[in-house]
């Protein structure tokens, strides 16, 4: 039987706190460090629409997101590893 619930996270990341030099690196590195199915919560104190278009570019197709918060000051975005 398939659940409905949402999984908990394998890892939260609170971009705000990372120094912005590294901070996408840092992301992209801790999400492809994530197994199959999966998930990475990630909480922004901005919408992070940026860096999922840069996700999706050199990772095409490897996640799904769902907003859990919009805003204003803080997002809250879990994604899902769908493909290695």
């Amino acid at each position: 039987m398939a659940s409905t619930e949402t999984p908990n996270p394998a890892v939260v990341i609170n971009a705000p706190v990372l120094p912005p030099a590294v901070r996408h690196e840092t992301i992209f590195g801790v999400f492809a460090a994530v197994p199959l199915h999966h998930t990475v919560l990630l909480v922004n104190d901005h919408d992070p629409k940026p860096l999922l278009y840069q996700l999706d570019a050199e990772q095409p197709g490897t996640f799904t997101y769902e907003y859990l918060e919009r805003g204003p000051g803080r997002y809250a975005i879990q994604l899902t590893r769908v493909k290695p």
